[in-house]
């Protein structure tokens, strides 16, 4: 396959999914924002929504103080904004055109919809009437073009380059949750006897599950109350959920396998050692050695593998 079509669809399946990812942590953010709390933890919330994305400079230097209408139609509607939702969905809908012939005429069709579609829903004013609805369209887009994917591509160099694009951004993504999540609770993971502060904690972690689909996940698997070190370790060493570290490594290795050739021996090797470390961890060693230096050394080497992926396959930044 040419370098420049893998190209086009390893970052057409990146964007799409920076997207979705962008709509649940909002959602989520906007969900709890209705609930009682502090002005003090609702800005920590919003600030922290920022900072995941690493876009907590950008807006300050553009909009000052951070708010909620402002954090929102920041990371929904600012075209300025290159992760803001319509950006990534405009991206994904470009790349998708460059490889046109390459895509079958459903999966065409539904990422041109979708581009189209939010257009006139931001021009109509939908986001700011219910945002919560056009969050959940934004997920449910992704989940159809997914879903048209699996449905109607040959499974083929172009379908692997579009996978390793959807899990290598869904891998990035969670790491960045997990550490803003877990860094802006700073209390003792054993709890509190306070019972006020202790609900207050159970929403939030429930929040953070449902940012990923969690919640229903971790009740099943755990058949307890929801405790902090169990959601790390079901967003970062669980095979079985869809999107934890050690589920998006597992796919990236074998989308990875298929398209390797014989030059791509260090890049494979990289990205095994990284699943192993996954597979063969444990959350008390994990949490033992500290949970943000472990998820910043995550995404170092996440982003390193990223880069490899791009000299050994993909089209040259030059070009």
């Amino acid at each position: 396959m040419l370098s420049r079509t893998a190209d086009h669809l390893y970052w057409m399946n990146r964007y799409a999914e920076r997207a979705e990812n962008t709509a649940r942590m909002l959602n989520v953010n906007y969900e709890t924002s209705l609930l009682p709390q502090s002005a003090d933890k609702a800005q920590v919330g919003w600030e922290g929504q920022l900072s995941i994305s690493e876009l907590l400079p950008s807006y300050t230097e553009r909009h000052g103080d951070v708010t909620a209408e402002g954090v929102m139609s920041f990371m929904v509607k600012d075209t300025n904004n290159l992760s803001s939702i319509v950006s990534c969905l405009r991206a994904a809908r470009e790349n998708a055109r460059a490889v046109r012939g390459t895509l079958t005429t459903e999966l065409w069709e539904t990422m041109n919809q979708t581009w189209l579609e939010i257009n006139r829903m931001i021009k109509s004013g939908e986001f700011e009437r219910d945002p919560g609805q056009f969050f959940e369209w934004v997920k449910f887009r992704s989940h159809l073009a997914r879903g048209v994917t699996l449905g109607t591509m040959l499974e083929d160099e172009a379908f692997y380059f579009m996978r390793l694009g959807t899990f290598l951004e869904r891998a990035d993504n969670t790491a960045r949750l997990v550490d803003v999540k877990f860094h802006a609770q700073q209390r003792d993971f054993f709890g509190t006897t306070n019972q006020k502060v202790q609900e207050q904690d159970y929403y939030y972690w429930i929040g953070i599950l449902r940012s990923v689909s969690g919640f229903e996940v971790y009740r099943k698997v755990y058949r307890d109350v929801v405790k902090p070190e169990r959601v790390a370790e079901l967003l970062i060493l669980r095979a079985d959920m869809p999107r934890s570290l050690h589920a998006c490594l597992n796919h990236v290795v074998n989308n990875l396998q298929r398209v390797a050739g014989p030059n791509a021996g260090e890049t494979l090797r990289s990205a095994g050692r990284l699943r192993a470390d996954l597979q063969f961890g444990r959350i008390d060693e994990i949490l033992s050695t500290g949970l943000h230096a472990y998820l910043t050394q995550f995404l170092e080497r996440v982003n390193t593998l990223g880069g490899r992926i791009s000299g050994d396959f993909l089209m040259a930044e030059a070009d």
